[in-house]
């Protein structure tokens, strides 16, 4: 079997896919997205092609290896995600050239089932308690929600601020009972001077994690953080490759890794940054904000890991899988079909495909400044 050609095509609301084609007829599908910047991610898979044209698509880690350390500049968001997606279209075609699933090749199966956690909240306690309950009553027993402050946070934030977020996490918590998980998400949108403030407030109420409290380019700050609160630290959605989650580990600046399977790698390279984190007691809750094709290439890592925590979802395949994925009792049934599994309802995306990309919100504080998203 041959890769004879690459094709790559915007789909909606913000996913960039990749088709991997060979002489053989299979297509391999990968996707290949960095959040706001798809017209880039396709530039950056179109320079890959020439490499992989005339390839055996089976040998995933030469071609990983090649198409990394022959780029004299490597690494990067850029291409980091455009390597990630032709990763997960390469284990894709090499599954089903076998017929097994992906997992089925990195060892098998370590669980039966794959626990996901919903997104929720709302801008009053009431709203956001009312969200959680509706979720809970959709069978799932772990959640994530963001700060609701009611508007971007300063450097320094006054009481009044610090109080609204914490009592709309309190009504969630106290809307669904302490068995339920409720971890939330500071997007790397708050200064450490406001961000410690907030954790320690949030304590009481004990988040499953605390996600991205701070930029996560300064792994000291974040591993400072780490050590002056019982609450685990999330992060990795901006993180690339082992060599970036090393410092994470090696700082303990984090004890879940959250690496997103369409930036970080692919497939195997987050099977590697999984067994890293399981020599230093880590866990893993993959990121993945982004569609159907880059859930499945994430579900197929889940599977085989033996340290995942719960699995992100944002899309679940409506209108663009021809058998989109089920949530039941808060879990997702483990895939038996080849390769990642999923087959595009090519009629129904038609409707789904855009020219031009998701482009990134402009967000700023009361007095004009530029504010983080």
């Amino acid at each position: 079997m041959k890769i004879t050609r690459i094709e790559t095509f915007m789909v909606r609301p913000r996913s960039l896919y990749l088709k991997v084609h060979t002489d053989e007829g299979l297509i391999g599908l990968g996707e290949p997205i960095l959040e706001g910047r798809a017209a880039t991610c396709a530039a950056a898979v179109a320079e890959l092609e020439p490499y992989l044209l005339g390839k055996d698509p089976t040998r995933v880690a030469h071609h990983w290896q090649a198409m990394y350390r022959h780029a004299f500049y490597r690494g990067g968001p850029i291409l980091t995600s455009a390597l990630s997606g032709v990763e997960q279209a390469l284990w894709d075609l090499a599954g089903k050239a076998v017929g097994l699933p992906v997992y089925a090749l990195l060892g098998g199966a370590t669980r039966d089932r794959i626990r996901m956690y919903a997104g929720c909240g709302g801008g009053t306690p009431e709203e956001a308690a009312s969200a959680a309950k509706a979720r809970v009553a959709q069978g799932f027993r772990s959640l994530k929600t963001g700060i609701a402050g009611g508007r971007p946070p300063r450097i320094v934030e006054d009481m009044a601020y610090v109080e609204r977020a914490v009592s709309v996490f309190a009504a969630m918590r106290d809307a669904v009972g302490k068995e339920i998980d409720i971890a939330i998400d500071f997007h790397g949108a708050v200064s450490p001077q406001t961000a410690m403030v907030l954790i320690k407030a949030l304590e009481p109420y004990q988040p499953m994690f605390i996600e991205e409290p701070v930029q996560c380019q300064n792994l000291d700050i974040l591993a400072d953080m780490a050590r002056k609160t019982h609450i685990p630290i999330a992060t990795g959605e901006r993180l690339f490759t082992k060599w970036q989650f090393r410092e994470a580990l090696e700082k303990r600046a984090a004890s879940i890794l959250q690496p997103d399977l369409s930036h970080a790698g692919g497939i195997l390279e987050c099977r590697l940054i999984a067994g890293m984190a399981e020599a230093y007691y880590a866990g893993i809750a993959p990121h993945c904000p982004l569609g159907p094709v880059a859930l499945a290439a994430c579900i197929q890592l889940d599977a085989c890991i033996p340290n995942l925590v719960a699995q992100e979802h944002a899309h679940l395949g409506e209108g663009i899988l021809k058998q989109p994925f089920v949530v039941k009792d808060g879990y997702v049934d483990l895939p038996t079909g080849p390769g990642l599994g999923i087959e595009l309802d090519e009629e129904a995306l038609q409707s789904q495909i855009m020219e031009r990309g998701w482009p990134n919100p402009e967000l700023y504080l009361e007095d004009g400044s530029v504010t983080d998203w």
